[in-house]
């Protein structure tokens, strides 16, 4: 079927995985008001997070239904490609194993919030609106939508002092961030009279690169703004206290989808509407990932606190991702996709265990806490041990392949120093991802640690059993993936080439 945009329910048709989640958001917190099992405080309602998983489900084949629809053409507002679909995908598989994980931290921790769920999906569809339309203004609506969401998910915790606290910080700089993405789509509109991304690559494409002064500028402020939201040095001060601070199953959601949120709408910006201005682009954004990588992992050598240590490492994976960025190519996009998966599948299969071996008020996160933890709990021990080697990239894991893949992309480009700086950095996260690992199977518990009364809930199980299988298998046979990243990436990169007239990357 044909979408054309003049005509509004085509609208409708082009955005029905949102529209679904968007409603059945609304279903859920009605489920949720008029629910009887209200006799535990503790505890939310078992239907709540049931339902949660059902809408998830139900977006998920409607957004399958989006393959089947094409463009009249590639200047709508809504993009129908194979790129919005693949990370619209990426974005339901972090919101179901937020479902999956969360339910023990509301019962560890006696709250009772069936309305966290919905803030779930409705941040989920900022992702979406974030990450999957060609209009500057649609995507900030998007990432309020999205950020909104979270800053609430970050504070829902309201005996917790340090939840407050990181919801502020979350909240101050996301307002900040958010101010230098707004300023920076003005300037855009002043230097090219629109903000729609392929009306923009095409004037760039005009101009042969002679563009005004306000469209490099506001080029450099929507690159601060994309900074922030991805946590690339030296815009990531604010992500070691908030991701300390908040939930662990937020901080887990925050670290994967929203991370992967904000690199694919920087990817479909970049290269779709600044595709004819990639060799200026391109410098800034090669020292980002350079600075990431190296600040990122040798911070990280010092932290002893579990999740404190993978909030950097989540910095850190932003370098490794920024590095696929300056590829600029369709490779480079391809793996850049591989990479997202895979980081969100260990990130999120680390943080469920960090979860999981965390105590009320969430104070044990020292990593000799972890000691003996692989022997008296193997399913923790062992998919915490396939996560950080697959973080730390040992091969025949996902994050390894999703490495080399990002290796090859820029030396492809031409580029020499950063696989060579990508390398050094992931020789020196072995240090404290190792360390973690170390502890688990050749320290003995600790007494009084508690680590043989742990128990881990079934919905965590599932969690950590299909994220870790994942890894393995995208890291012994990464063509089952490969195939439809570079798929996704190509539908991206052949439209921002032939808009800016420079051909296929």
């Amino acid at each position: 079927m044909v979408i054309d945009y003049s005509t509004p329910f085509h609208y409708v048709l082009a955005l029905l995985p949102e529209t679904v989640l968007a409603v059945w958001a609304l279903v859920v917190l009605m489920a949720d008001v008029f629910s009887q099992s209200e006799q535990s405080e503790g505890q939310a309602s078992s239907l709540v997070p049931g339902l949660t998983i059902v809408g998830i489900a139900l977006a998920a084949i409607a957004n399958g239904w989006l393959l089947r629809f094409h463009e009249a053409d590639a200047t709508g507002m809504i993009a129908l490609d194979s790129f919005r679909v693949f990370t619209n995908y990426l974005f339901l598989l972090a919101a179901a194993l937020f479902v999956l994980i969360s339910g023990r931290y509301l019962e560890r921790e006696k709250l009772r919030h069936g309305e966290l769920y919905v803030l779930v999906l409705l941040a989920t569809v900022g992702m979406m609106f974030f990450a999957g339309t060609r209009d500057l203004m649609l995507i900030f609506l998007g990432l309020e939508l999205m950020s909104i969401g979270v800053y609430v998910l970050t504070g829902m915790n309201r005996r917790d002092r340090r939840s407050a606290e990181a919801a502020l910080k979350y909240f101050l700089l996301g307002a900040f961030s958010s101010a230098f993405f707004l300023f920076g789509i003005a300037l855009v509109y002043g230097g090219t009279g629109s903000v729609n991304l392929t009306q923009i690559a095409q004037v760039i494409g005009q101009t042969a690169g002679k563009s005004s002064p306000l469209l490099f500028a506001g080029m450099g402020m929507l690159a601060v703004g994309f900074g922030f939201k991805v946590a690339a040095v030296p815009f990531h001060m604010w992500t070691p206290d908030v991701y300390e601070g908040a939930p662990s199953p937020v901080t887990a959601f925050m670290a994967a989808a929203v991370k992967a949120a904000a690199f694919a709408a920087f990817l479909r910006v970049f290269l779709t509407a600044f595709h004819g201005l990639y060799t200026t682009w391109a410098v800034v954004v090669f020292w980002l990932a350079i600075a990431t990588m190296v600040v990122a992992n040798l911070t990280a050598l010092a932290e002893t606190n579990v999740k404190r240590m993978l909030a950097y490492s989540s910095i850190a994976h932003a370098g490794y991702l920024l590095v696929a960025l300056t590829a600029g190519t369709t490779m480079g996009a391809a793996s850049f996709l591989f990479y997202l998966v895979a980081y969100t599948l260990m990130t999120m299969g680390a943080f469920a265990v960090v979860l999981v071996v965390g105590r009320e008020g969430e104070l044990n996160q020292d990593v000799h806490w972890y000691s003996g933890l692989g022997w008296e709990k193997p399913l923790l021990g062992v998919t915490m041990t396939i996560f950080l080697l697959s973080l730390a990239g040992v091969p025949a894991t996902a994050g390894f392949i999703g490495k080399f893949f990002i290796i090859r992309a820029a030396m492809e480009r031409g580029f020499i120093i950063l696989p060579v700086v990508l390398v050094l950095a992931s020789l020196v996260s072995y240090w404290y991802y190792l360390r973690v690992a170390w502890y688990m199977w050749f320290r003995p518990s600790e007494e009084g640690s508690g680590i043989a009364s742990i128990t881990v809930p079934g919905g965590v199980r599932v969690a950590l059993v299909t994220t870790a299988v994942l890894v393995l298998v995208f890291g012994i046979l990464p063509g089952l993936l490969l195939t439809a990243a570079e798929h996704s990436a190509a539908t991206l990169t052949a439209t921002a080439g032939a808009l800016a007239g420079l051909g296929r990357p």
